[in-house]
């Protein structure tokens, strides 16, 4: 039923929950998973202007990447699942559908923290962002 699953990964809590459960899925089908991390592009604008703190937090940024793609794939690879993995900059809400429709995912499974913060009370989260605006089937996996 599935052969391309998308699990976008942050590191958190939420995104391994997702993790969990997109790769046990994938496994079950003989599906590979894509491992996406999208570098926030709003987060960097907020520290480009406060100038030398912005070199900092790219780096800082560019490491928590690798760091949740590594954690990401070595689930993936322990579960004898298939992955590639990339990384966007942009708005997650716009990076995950465009990775989406670009790379014929049949499915996206994505993780929705508990504890939201005012901010996402008000103007809603990646997650429902991700689900207004994509075609393709998505399991909302939640911690």
């Amino acid at each position: 039923m599935y052969r391309d699953i998308l699990i976008p990964t942050d590191g958190s809590d939420a995104s391994g929950t997702a993790l969990d459960h997109g790769i046990e899925i994938a496994s079950s089908m003989d599906a590979k998973v894509h491992l996406l991390h999208v570098v926030d592009v709003g987060t960097e604008m907020s520290a480009s202007a406060v100038g030398n703190i912005a070199d900092d937090l790219s780096e800082t940024l560019d490491e928590e990447a690798k760091e949740a793609l590594n954690q990401a794939e070595k689930m993936a690879d322990e579960a004898g699942v298939t992955s590639e993995r990339a990384v966007l900059e942009g708005f997650p809400e716009d990076a995950i559908p465009q990775y989406s429709g670009d790379n014929g995912i049949d499915l996206i499974v994505i993780g929705e923290s508990e504890d939201s913060t005012l901010t996402e009370q008000l103007f809603g989260s990646t997650t429902e962002d991700v689900l207004e605006s994509v075609t393709t089937s998505v399991l909302v996996a939640r911690e």
